[in-house]
């Protein structure tokens, strides 16, 4: 059976846009992506190479530095909580309409987020360095340097036009993922090994 002239045409133009906007998203993509991974690849250098100090940061009324990175994590990771259900609602997955308070929520815990995981990076990368004692080091380790380089990532293609309505769901879930897996390889390990402290 011979297919119409037109029918041939037209599945090859669907074809060629299809191609296109593929070639188009990972061209928006390509310079996050690289500039991304270059961030994850230099802070594990870093850890590696850099002598870690014991000591980076440390906040009056905590025990020791550790639990000043135990509990600012967790304060990331209820922050990140927060940005997933203030995400969902904006996307309307939560209900018909998005409340008004669910963006600047969205943003502002974004940012108090990232605010509070700066002192635990360096606290990681200054004081402890890239270890590999252990599985679960190592693991936080790679988690930590694959958290900075995707959430580098997800904030370069926040203001690009053009991107699929997937994209960024996608890259703040990758982002998300890798945070909840930083702190249970981390501040949940803590509590759980040696306990709840101040």
């Amino acid at each position: 059976m011979t297919i119409p002239h037109e029918t041939r045409t037209n599945h090859t133009v669907d074809e060629g846009a299809g191609r296109a906007a593929g070639t188009s998203q990972l061209t928006l993509l390509g310079v996050p992506f690289l500039i991304g991974a270059t961030v994850a690849v230099t802070l594990g250098v870093y850890g590696s190479l850099h002598e870690p100090t014991g000591v980076a940061v440390n906040v009056g009324g905590f025990s020791s530095p550790q639990t000043v990175k135990v509990w600012l994590a967790t304060g990331v990771a209820v922050l990140a909580v927060t940005q997933l259900l203030s995400a969902l609602s904006m996307w309307g997955k939560l209900g018909s309409s998005a409340p008004s308070w669910a963006a600047p929520v969205h943003r502002w815990s974004g940012r108090l987020a990232f605010l509070l995981a700066v002192p635990v990076a360096i606290h990681c990368l200054y004081a402890l360095g890239f270890a590999t004692y252990d599985l679960r080091v190592v693991t936080h380790g790679l988690l930590g340097c694959f958290f900075f380089g995707a959430f580098t990532v997800k904030m370069l293609a926040l203001p690009k036009p053009g991107l699929r309505g997937w994209v960024l769901p996608v890259l703040g879930g990758t982002v998300f993922t890798a945070l909840i897996a930083l702190w249970l390889t981390s501040s949940f390990w803590y509590f759980t090994t040696i306990g709840v402290t101040l």
